[in-house]
């Protein structure tokens, strides 16, 4: 399979692939693998060529014969460690986007700066959570959602001492909290506004999420708010406090991937076939889930057991939960998001039109 060792698929040009097979024979010797022909002697009469066979699954086969008859797209995509972006760590690894043609750079880049990166076209497609995608395109950095990646099932949370019993009690007290425009900031407010505070009710001390539950762990700040798989350092040392609330109390953090309009108009396949790479990423999880987890678990450092604890505190989002989503909750979702990103500062005005800040077509 995908993950297995390599295949003994041969470059080739102008062929195209046939899977041959042979019933069983009486002494149980029957064949199976996958030839590739060339048309134009085939068609002469002159030859067939056999020039790869691969017994069992021609699914490698055919992605090395992609890349070699059409040279492949590049693109640079920003993302974090965060548990749910992982199946694109997963398609790269397993060679589901050589696949489909494609040569993706995997950047890991701080989500207060990945816009920055996309404004610079250092990247042209970025991993992130819906209102941030609003409050880029709010901001003057367009980006356009085409797919959606997963959702937070308790993936983020909150993380408060022992004697903190409500929000309430937070007032006054110190929150180690990722920078204004990311995820961590943006949950925060917004669980803070669902209780009647604001953040301004609260202390803030800027720290990534991994720096903001180290920190919480080892005594320091009143709460953290941080997501999986650090926040797993809060779960697995009950002594240093209590998780006060998660994404399952308030669902508000679901990451898409967006890619820069013009980069988007220019190359409508390669988003496509990043989408579908995405799509069989979540395939490859459920075929061989142990060896995933492994792959996707070692670009965070963490065992495949350990990621995979991780993991269950989120959903990754397949084709059919896209369509549903795409045609509704996300406008839905980012029309409420609006009003949380004005009320803390962290865009002046709403975007014009949030109907330019996403494209189904590539989910359908």
């Amino acid at each position: 399979m995908l993950l297995g060792g390599g295949s003994n698929a041969l470059a080739y040009t102008g062929v195209i692939m046939l899977w041959i097979l042979r019933p069983q024979a009486r002494d149980g010797q029957g064949y199976r693998g996958c030839f590739f022909i060339n048309v134009k002697e085939y068609i002469m009469g002159i030859a067939m060529k056999k020039v790869a066979v691969w017994g069992g699954t021609c699914l490698v086969a055919a992605a090395a014969s992609t890349a070699a008859q059409a040279q492949e797209v590049k693109l640079a995509l920003g993302m974090s460690g965060w548990t749910g972006f992982a199946p694109l760590t997963l398609a790269s690894k397993a060679g589901l986007f050589k696949k489909h043609g494609l040569e993706v750079d995997i950047k890991f880049i701080p989500q207060k700066d990945r816009h920055l990166a996309l404004a610079s076209e250092a990247i042209q497609c970025a991993a992130t959570t819906v209102e941030t995608h609003v409050a880029w395109n709010a901001n003057g950095v367009p980006i356009v959602q085409i797919f959606q990646m997963d959702k937070s099932n308790g993936a983020d949370g909150l993380a408060v001492r022992g004697d903190i019993k409500s929000f309430a009690d937070l007032k006054g007290k110190t929150i180690g909290v990722d920078a204004p425009g990311t995820a961590p900031f943006f949950g925060l407010a917004w669980m803070l506004s669902k209780n009647g505070m604001s953040l301004k009710d609260v202390k803030l001390t800027t720290l990534s999420p991994q720096a903001a539950a180290q920190a919480f762990v080892a005594g320091q700040n009143d709460a953290a708010m941080t997501y999986e798989p650090y926040l797993s350092t809060v779960r697995d040392n009950p002594a240093a406090g209590k998780i006060l609330a998660t994404t399952i109390d308030y669902p508000m953090v679901m990451d898409t991937v967006g890619c820069a309009p013009q980069w988007l108009k220019a190359n409508p396949k390669a988003a496509q076939a990043l989408t579908n790479a995405y799509f069989e990423a979540l395939d490859l999880i459920k075929a061989e889930p142990t060896k995933s987890y492994e792959i996707m678990g070692a670009a965070v450092k963490q065992s495949g057991e350990a990621f995979a604890k991780s993991a269950s505190f989120l959903r990754w989002q397949d084709k059919a939960a896209n369509q549903k989503f795409f045609a509704g909750e996300l406008t839905s979702f980012m029309t409420d998001a609006q009003k949380i990103l004005l009320e803390a500062g962290v865009i002046r005005k709403a975007p014009d039109n949030l109907a330019v800040t996403f494209d189904a077509s590539f989910i359908k």
